[in-house]
Order: C-alpha cells, then sequence, then structure tokens
C-alpha cells in the first residue's frame, strides 16, 4: 500500500477572540485533513453536516468519507441550494434535523457550502439547545474570504437581507481552495466582489496587486490561496476588535448597503447574486463619494474597470429585469441594519483604501444621487 500523499502546507490566520479563538486553514486538498482537525478539537464527538444539493452531489461523500477515517459518526441534512433557503421554513427543518439526529452540545454542526449555507447552518447551530458549536468549511469564494469569518449568521427576511440572526463564533474554519474549481464562472466572479472589497476599505497595495494578478486568481495559482489569505487576516484583524459591529466593523459593509437593497429589488433571486449586487453597490458608493467631493472621479472610474475587466456589473442598469424606483431603494436600505434611530450610515471612501463610516447620511441626498444613477443610459 502507497502511503496517503502528503497535503501541501495550509496557511492558518489565527481569529483571536480569547476563550473563543479559532484558526482559518487555508489550502488546497484541506477538506482531506477535517476529520483529524475535528478529532482533535471534540475528541469522541458527532457530526452533523449541512449542505445543499449542489455541494452535497461534489463533496459530501469526500467530507463523509474524512470524517470516517478519522473514527467520527456523521449524519447530514441538505436543503436546496440558493437564498431561498434562508428562510424561517427551513430553518425550521434543520433545526428539526439536528435534533432528529440527537446532537448534543458536545457535538459539532459543520456548515459545507457556501454564504447561504454558512449563515443558515450556523444560525441554526446557534439556537438549537441553546447553542451548538459550529465547524464551517465554504465552497465559494464568497465564503471563504467573507460570510465563513467572524460569526454573523442569519436568515432573511421580506423586510430585508440578514435581519434574523445571531453573532455566533465558529470553532475552526476549512477553507479548501481546490473546491473553488468546480465553481461556475458567474458563482466565482461574485465572490471576487467580496475579496476586492478588502483593497478598497483599507489596502489599496492589495487592490493594485489584485489588479495585475486577477487572472492567476481565477486559475487557481498560488495567487488564489495569498488573496484568500490576505482577505482573511484582513477580516480576523478588523472582528477581533470589533466582534459585534459597534465600529470599525462596519467598513466590512462597504457597498452592501446599496447591495442589499438592490438584492431585495430583485427578490433575491437569480437575477443578482450577492457579490454582483455587492460590486454595483461598491461603485455606488465610490460615486457617491465623489459626488461629496471626497475623491476624484478617476478613482470611481478605477473601481468601475476593475470589477467589469472580471466580468461584474458595475451598474443598476446592468441588472436584468425592471429597475427599481429611487424611492424603492430608499425603502429597502432604510430597512438596512446600519440604520440607527431613522438615519442611515454609509460606508464612503476618500480613496482606495481609505474607506470610512459616514453617519446620519440624509435620505434625501441618497435619493437625487440614485435618481441621477437611475436615469443615466
Amino acid at each position: 500500500m502507497s502511503a496517503p500523499a502528503r497535503l501541501p502546507d495550509p496557511v492558518t490566520v489565527e481569529v483571536a477572540l480569547d476563550a473563543r479563538s479559532y484558526n482559518i486553514v487555508i489550502g488546497r486538498g484541506q477538506l482531506m485533513s477535517l476529520g483529524q482537525r475535528i478529532s482533535a478539537l471534540r475528541p469522541g464527538a458527532k457530526v452533523a453536516i449541512v449542505t445543499d444539493e449542489t455541494v452535497a452531489r461534489l463533496h459530501l461523500a469526500a467530507t463523509i468519507q474524512t470524517l470516517e477515517g478519522a473514527g467520527t459518526a456523521s449524519s447530514s441534512i441538505t436543503v436546496r441550494p440558493g437564498e431561498g433557503s434562508k428562510s424561517f421554513q427551513v430553518l425550521e427543518n434543520v433545526c428539526e434535523g439536528l435534533l432528529a439526529a440527537r446532537v448534543e452540545r458536545g457535538d459539532l454542526v459543520v456548515a459545507l457550502g457556501g454564504g447561504v449555507i454558512g449563515d443558515l447552518a450556523g444560525f441554526a447551530a446557534a439556537i438549537v439547545r441553546r447553542g451548538l458549536d459550529y465547524v464551517q468549511v465554504p465552497t465559494t469564494l464568497l465564503a471563504q474570504v467573507d460570510s465563513s469569518v467572524g460569526g454573523k449568521t442569519a436568515i432573511d427576511s421580506r423586510y430585508g437581507k440578514n435581519l434574523i440572526g445571531a453573532f455566533h463564533q465558529p470553532v475552526l474554519v476549512i477553507s479548501d481552495t481546490a473546491l473553488l474549481d468546480t465553481l461556475p464562472l458567474r458563482e466565482f466572479r461574485a465572490g471576487y466582489a467580496e475579496l476586492a472589497k478588502y483593497g478598497l476599505i483599507s489596502d489599496a497595495e492589495f487592490f493594485g496587486w489584485l489588479e495585475h494578478n486577477w487572472r492567476q486568481v481565477f486559475d487557481g495559482a498560488p495567487a488564489r490561496e495569498h488573496a484568500v489569505a490576505v482577505s482573511c487576516r484582513s477580516k480576523a484583524a478588523i472582528v477581533t476588535r470589533d466582534e459585534r459591529e459597534l465600529g470599525e466593523r462596519a467598513l466590512l459593509n462597504l457597498g452592501h448597503t446599496f447591495g442589499h437593497a438592490l438584492e431585495a429589488a430583485a427578490g433575491f433571486s437569480d437575477r443578482l447574486l450577492h457579490g454582483e449586487a455587492v460590486a454595483v453597490g461598491m461603485v455606488l458608493a465610490f460615486a457617491f463619494s465623489a459626488r461629496r467631493g471626497l475623491l476624484p472621479a478617476a478613482d470611481v472610474e478605477r473601481v468601475a474597470q476593475h470589477l467589469a475587466d472580471i466580468g461584474l456589473p458595475t451598474e443598476i442598469s446592468s441588472i436584468p429585469g425592471k429597475a427599481p424606483t429611487a424611492d424603492q431603494l430608499i425603502d429597502l436600505m432604510g430597512q438596512d441594519k446600519k440604520v440607527r434611530r431613522g438615519n442611515l450610515s454609509l460606508i464612503l471612501a476618500r480613496g482606495i483604501g481609505a474607506s470610512f463610516v459616514a453617519s446620519d447620511v440624509q435620505a434625501s441626498e441618497i435619493r437625487a444621487f440614485l435618481e441621477e444613477q437611475l436615469s443615466r443610459p
């Protein structure tokens, strides 16, 4: 018998939260290490895997195999893919499934999938038996660089995205970058928007690196692991300083206030993926910043050009279907989690890599800006 192939050395990023600290393990083939890592983390624990139908076909068998190889018993719960699964009905089904599997407080939930599964499984873990530990195994670029890290879990409401949820940190994140090879191109592009976000928030050098190396990120070269690791380090540092989004963590929402409203207007459907909405939202945030005289138009053009080079939408008019009105978007933005006593906060920028929180933005100013954007040919 031949010895198993040695995994490439992963990159490990720590999210330092004292007793609740955990590692993000990044590298090709790291799904194979899941069983051993869980066995070391929770000896004797059972595992309940929550996934969706698409990911189950691709990766569930390998996940079960690595757990069995480490002597860990597992069960699985499968839901439909897509944002529609972030609902009360599906949450109830997942919670009942965890209870039916007799998952106890010493056991683990594994969220195997993209951002939808991470949010859904993490929220279920937060509330079943008043709190179960869980492991994130993100299978999309968006989830690897953003939603799997930081403990935000939620489902959607008819009033908006991610409005019902809890902060519940995972105990481990395994980001196997080889799993991204199975992503449709559109999904990978959508995830790239969240990756570019970190450069736009506070790392102009990283954004410049992406402008020159984005093709290697798509191709699966070592540039992919580097980009994921840089993003995770950036988010981990912010989460460590502001876990519950009382200040600095709000910067991670660059483009999201506009983007979430656009997603809601599109019915949380395949018309507009989350990362696509964020791409349009980030361009809008930079354009609004330029309108306020905070940065030159050249910065807006540079951001829009890079996202367009990737193949992402950059204007409201590029979203398929009927465009929402400015009033509809304002109403949806009013449900945003960053509203404080009726006043809206936006993440604006003084340049690439220089974002900040702008409080008390007047709805009338945003409405005038959106009307300008919607009137563009």
